[in-house]
């Protein structure tokens, strides 16, 4: 129905920078908010940021200030810029998107199977 797929994860050194991207794809009538979510070893899967179809933002505090969530309607896409970054930003990124499919003509959540950012020296 949907896929998401995420991309743009890697190892950087604290204070550095990367851009997650998370193309959505499938029988896609309509994408509602979209958002970021990231799961460290050992925690609960926590919010990062989330943006609606009219660009209304939401962070969490831990990443406000150095994260910045943008999304391009036309292309399905979310993206996450992320400045600044901190070990404790290390974790496995999922992307969920709300969206209502051609079929089931309802809206649903749906997960991305995740990119690892890893922020080491």
């Amino acid at each position: 129905q949907v896929q998401l797929v995420e991309s743009g994860g890697g190892l950087v050194q604290p204070g550095g920078s990367l851009r997650l991207s998370c193309v959505a794809s499938g029988t896609i009538l309509s994408i509602n908010d979209m958002g970021w979510y990231r799961q460290a070893p050992g925690k609960e899967r926590e919010l990062v940021a989330i943006i609606s179809s009219g660009g209304t933002t939401n962070y969490a505090d831990p990443v406000k200030g150095r994260f910045t969530i943008s999304r391009d309607n036309a292309k399905n896409t979310v993206y996450l810029q992320m400045n600044s970054l901190k070990p404790e930003d290390t974790a496995v990124y999922y992307c969920k998107a709300n969206a209502r499919t051609w079929s089931t003509l309802r809206n649903s959540d749906y997960w991305g199977q995740g990119t690892q950012v890893t922020v080491s020296s």
